[in-house]
């Protein structure tokens, strides 16, 4: 216990090993009924009064090794699972075995009344502690425990698997420097981890056992799924046909930088601007296919509200005439799907309430309720359809789709209804699939008007000369022509209005 002073309510002497005293303290104990963080399970030393009898009995030094055994089979057993810390003690020349067991990040826990195969029917029963004593609980502790269970979102929660070491320093200091903070990087430099974790309420424990909380491995860990699996953001980009998948873009790292990333990549790869001539007017009005804004607050919102603790990614979709976020779960209780269609949705029930103080810092989400109508907001400005958010009647998920500027939508139909009269220089007998790859190279080039001879045979899986073969043909046509030099230039796409 490296000389640290410990409560003694928080200390349990048990003479020998009995596997049912042991799953009994273990559980009350996790269930943490005062919050104090634990406790600690002394196992060959008696006790008289809650105090310890010394000189202690021990343990027989060949059982050690079967009674860590044992244990890892009696975590099992509790429901849900408990994580503990066991080390042999060599104490006044005696072998001891401290078994550490911390507060439950996913209280109440449950441990079998009796063990034994014979008494399975009984079902499992909480344990609470009072003083030094373990004692089955009541109702009324019952009720207290799923009170303080539900007190303690997932981004809050010590995660038991990681060390504080899983936190990076250049990352924290980054963040800390992104938002302005008075805490200098010569600072960060002078501090220990476990200092600026507890500075930043991101770590939490006992000296003994200081582990790092979730919302400290999503922002600070070079590679959050290490501990938090699928916390991760996924791009697909489709073309016409569904089954065309042009690009597929994983993101990892910690969830702030992976949506700095993702916004880039929609700012970089996928946004257009459009420029419309109206007669008898001197200005032309400036259309964007998909308003940045309104992007930014959608992608924002689903990694503040994302379920963590699900297994599964963020899912960014990218057809031609529209984009859908996808995110499990959905909206906190009491929105409902008829409120998401509403332009302003108001909850006071956050899922990730650090999450999203972490992002406001960063000005990367709005707050206070106020996300829905930036959304509107710059979807009306740009003269975009107004977007649609769902869920089902569960609240498992959540689904908002963004739609493409009308302006851009008609370029693409003019683009897949091609004339019924066949260019004289096309050849009668070309294959469908010579056709279709003829569109995805349009397509592409719509997303890109920059993009090389080499990233489209890359997208299309196709050899560079075909390519190069099918831009040649597609400008023959009167369809396609190249502006500038060679390296550098870009791509025009001719509609028939042109």
């Amino acid at each position: 216990m490296k000389g640290h002073i410990v409560e003694w309510e928080r200390l349990d002497f048990k003479e020998g090993w009995n596997p049912e005293d042991v799953i009994h303290t273990m559980t009350a104990f996790a269930n943490d009924i005062h919050n104090w963080g634990g406790g600690y399970i002394v196992v060959g030393v008696a006790e008289d009064n809650g105090m310890p009898v010394l000189p202690p009995k021990g343990l027989p030094i060949e059982k050690l090794d079967d009674i860590q055994k044992e244990l890892v089979r009696l975590t099992f057993m509790v429901e849900p699972f408990v994580s503990v810390v066991a080390a042999p003690v060599e104490y006044m020349d005696r072998m001891l075995l401290v078994i550490y067991v911390p507060g439950g990040e996913v209280r109440p826990y449950k441990a079998p009344l009796h063990m034994g195969k014979e008494h399975e029917r009984e079902g499992k029963v909480y344990f609470v502690r009072q003083g030094s004593v373990t004692r089955k609980a009541n109702a009324q502790d019952e009720s207290q425990l799923l009170a303080l269970a539900a007190k303690v979102p997932f981004d809050d929660r010590i995660c038991h698997q990681a060390d504080v070491s899983a936190l990076s320093k250049v990352l924290i200091g980054d963040f800390l420097k992104q938002i302005g903070s008075r805490i200098t990087e010569r600072d960060v430099e002078n501090m220990s981890l476990e200092e600026i974790g507890r500075l930043l309420h991101i770590v939490s424990g006992t000296p003994e056992f200081l582990r790092p909380k979730n919302i400290g491995l999503l922002f600070f860990s070079r590679n959050p799924e290490e501990y938090i699996p699928y916390a991760r953001i996924e791009l697909v980009r489709f073309g016409h046909d569904i089954s065309d998948v042009f690009e597929e873009k994983v993101l990892h790292g910690p969830i702030h930088l992976q949506l700095e990333n993702a916004l880039n990549y929609l700012k970089s790869q996928v946004l257009m601007e459009k420029v419309i001539k109206i007669p008898n007017q001197a200005e032309a009005l400036r259309v964007w296919n998909y308003p940045y804004g309104a992007l930014e607050e959608v992608v924002a919102n689903a990694v503040y509200h994302k379920s963590y603790d699900d297994r599964n990614p963020i899912e960014i979709s990218i057809y031609p005439d529209k984009i859908q976020v996808f995110s499990l779960a959905g909206p906190m209780p009491p929105i409902t799907n008829a409120d998401l269609k509403k332009e302003r949705v108001v909850c006071r029930s956050y899922r990730n309430r650090r999450i999203g103080d972490f992002l406001k810092e960063l000005d990367m989400t709005e707050g206070r309720s106020t996300g829905f109508p930036k959304i509107y907001r710059e979807l009306r400005k740009n003269g975009s359809p107004m977007p649609e958010f769902e869920t089902d009647e569960h609240n498992a998920y959540f689904l908002a789709t963004i739609h493409i500027h009308p302006e851009f939508l008609e370029k693409i139909d003019e683009l897949k209804n091609e004339p019924k009269n066949e260019p004289k220089n096309e050849p009668k007998n070309e294959s469908k699939n010579e056709r279709d790859l003829d569109w995805n190279i349009v397509e592409a080039i719509i997303n890109n008007k920059s993009i090389t001879i080499d990233s489209l045979a890359a997208q299309m899986g196709k050899g560079r000369e075909t390519i190069k073969r099918h831009l040649k043909s597609l400008q023959e046509q009167g369809k396609l022509r190249h502006e500038g030099p060679k390296k550098g230039g870009q791509w025009i796409v001719i509609t028939n209005k042109e």
